[in-house]
């Protein structure tokens, strides 16, 4: 009783303290500027690396609190295996509108093609990342801008650097947990706009909404809830970690 009820009060006391960097997160003054489809293009072709980075995060956590090596083991707490597993079933191996299996990285790329977004700086960059270069060296290599270079660069400083349990906060407190919010006006907005050419980055939209607002966020959550337990400690470095990838996303 005493571990829920610490578990329960560090929760609150976090989502009091980075509610106002969500607040600016889902208050960005970009979203009213998307007036275009030229606009929109322009969005997609930078946060494609937000979407793309996210996947990375993902597989981090899975990699680390599961096993995913031959031979197998039984790896960390199983209910934390499942709530990992869960989540990247969801984001993997989800269905596009034609009920085919896409992860949402691939399905926010046929939005992007609909929409005649440009995919050159994702795919090559991701060409570089297949031949051996770092991140680093990959974003400057296909000419990003700074605030992308700076996201990306962030994302992966949580996977190389933060503990497992800081990894967690941030992925449900700064991504899982905040999507929904805030793309909820965007597509609202833009599905009266653009009906026919947006309608896979709507579909894609409506889906995080559907998945990461509801069953994913519950999921995420309970495992970071479960990481963090009842050590104070750990809850202000998840803190810490939290407040500098919203930072980053602003």
């Amino acid at each position: 009783m005493f571990y829920m009820i610490v578990q329960s009060s560090a929760i609150a006391a976090l989502e009091a303290t980075i509610h106002p960097y969500k607040q600016q997160i889902i208050n960005h003054p970009v979203y009213e500027a998307i007036h275009t489809i030229d606009d929109l293009r322009i969005f997609m072709e930078h946060h494609i690396f937000a979407v793309w980075d996210f996947m990375s995060l993902l597989k981090s956590l899975q990699q680390q609190l599961t096993c995913t090596r031959v031979p197998w083991f039984p790896t960390g707490d199983p209910d934390i295996r499942y709530l990992i597993n869960e989540i990247v079933t969801g984001e993997e191996s989800d269905i596009d509108p034609n009920g085919h299996r896409k992860s949402h990285y691939e399905l926010y790329l046929e939005a992007m093609l609909q929409c005649g977004a440009d995919l050159s700086a994702i795919q090559d960059f991701l060409h570089f990342l297949l031949q051996g270069k770092s991140i680093q060296e990959s974003l400057v290599a296909v000419n990003t801008a700074y605030a992308i270079k700076d996201f990306v660069a962030g994302t992966f400083q949580v996977i190389t650097e933060e503990p497992i349990h800081s990894q967690a906060a941030v992925f449900t407190f700064s991504r899982e947990d905040l999507i929904p919010s805030m793309f909820i006006t965007m597509v609202n907005d833009l599905a009266k706009q653009f009906p026919d050419n947006i309608s896979l980055f709507n579909y894609y939209l409506e889906r995080h909404i559907e998945v990461d607002g509801d069953h994913h966020r519950h999921l995420a959550l309970q495992m970071t809830a479960k990481l963090c337990g009842d050590d104070l400690a750990y809850w202000k470095t998840a803190e810490n970690a939290i407040i500098k990838a919203l930072k980053l996303r602003i």
